[in-house]
C-alpha cells in the first residue's frame, strides 16, 4: 500500500523536533526559523499536554515559518490540529490515533509517520500505509526516560532490511554518531534536545546536517 508519496522526498537528512517540553510556545517559530537556518527542511511540532487552544496557536506560527522557507511540517500526535494548521502531515505513536483513522482524516497524499520500536511494529504500519517509521531509541536518550532499550546500530541496520519505508532514526543521536547511523539504514536523524538545548542553535543544525550528508558518501 503506498500513500503519503512525499514522504519518500522529505523524510530524509535531519529532522528537527520542537518540542513544548524545551521550547516555549511563544519561541517555537522563532526557534524554528534557527533551525531552518542552519539549513534544516523537516520539522516536527510536539507539545504533549499542551491546552489545545495554545497548541493550535503555536502550530500556525510555525507553519507560516515552514510555509516562508519551504520545509515540511509535521504535528506530532494530535490529527485535528494537523488539519487546522494545514500541515504536510502528522506522526503517530503507538497508543495514539489509529494509522487508518489519521489516514481517513488527512488524506491519501498527507506524511503519516508512526513511531516503532521494532521490526514487528515497524512492518505493520508499513502495512497499513505509513509513509515512514521512525524507529528508536537507537541510543541511550535524555529526551524520554521512560524510552525502551537502545537498539544500537545493529538494530538499526536489521530494520533496514525489513522495511522499505524512509526509516527516521531518534533517540540519543549527536553530530559525532549522526553519519554511522545513516550509514546504518536511517534516512533521517530526529534530533530533539541536542538541538534545543544548545547554545546555537543555528550552528548546531548545519553541523548535524554535515555529519548525515557525510554518511551518504
Amino acid at each position: 500500500m503506498r500513500m503519503g508519496g512525499g514522504a519518500r522526498e522529505k523524510i530524509r537528512g535531519l529532522y528537527a523536533i520542537i518540542d513544548a517540553a524545551y521550547v516555549a510556545p511563544e519561541d517555537a517559530a522563532k526557534t524554528c526559523s534557527l533551525i531552518i537556518g542552519g539549513g534544516c527542511r523537516l520539522i516536527q511540532l510536539r507539545a504533549k499536554g499542551a491546552p489545545r487552544k495554545d497548541f493550535l496557536k503555536t502550530a500556525l506560527e510555525v507553519r507560516a515559518v515552514t510555509s516562508a522557507s519551504g520545509a515540511a511540517f509535521i504535528i506530532n500526535d494530535d490529527i485535528g490540529i494537523a488539519l487546522e494548521a494545514k500541515a504536510d502531515g502528522a506522526h503517530i505513536g503507538q497508543t495514539d490515533a489509529p494509522l487508518k483513522e489519521a489516514r481517513a482524516a488527512l488524506g491519501r497524499d498527507a506524511i503519516i509517520g508512526v513511531s516503532t520500536h521494532n521490526a514487528a511494529e515497524a512492518v505493520a504500519a508499513q502495512e497499513s500505509g505509513a509513509g515512514y517509521v521512525s524507529f528508536g531509541p537507537v541510543f541511550p536518550t535524555r529526551s524520554k526516560p521512560d524510552a525502551d532499550v537502545p537498539k544500537g546500530l545493529p538494530g538499526l541496520a536489521e530494520l533496514r532490511r525489513r522495511v522499505r519505508l524512509p526509516i527516521a532514526a531518534i533517540g540519543g543521536i549527536t553530530a559525532e554518531s549522526a553519519a554511522g547511523v545513516i550509514e546504518a539504514g536511517a534516512d533521517a536523524v530526529a534530533i530533539i534536545s541536542g538541538i534545543l538545548l544548545c547554545e546555537d542553535i543555528t550552528s548546531t543544525t548545519a553541523a548535524f546536517i554535515r555529519e548525515i550528508n557525510r554518511g551518504r558518501h
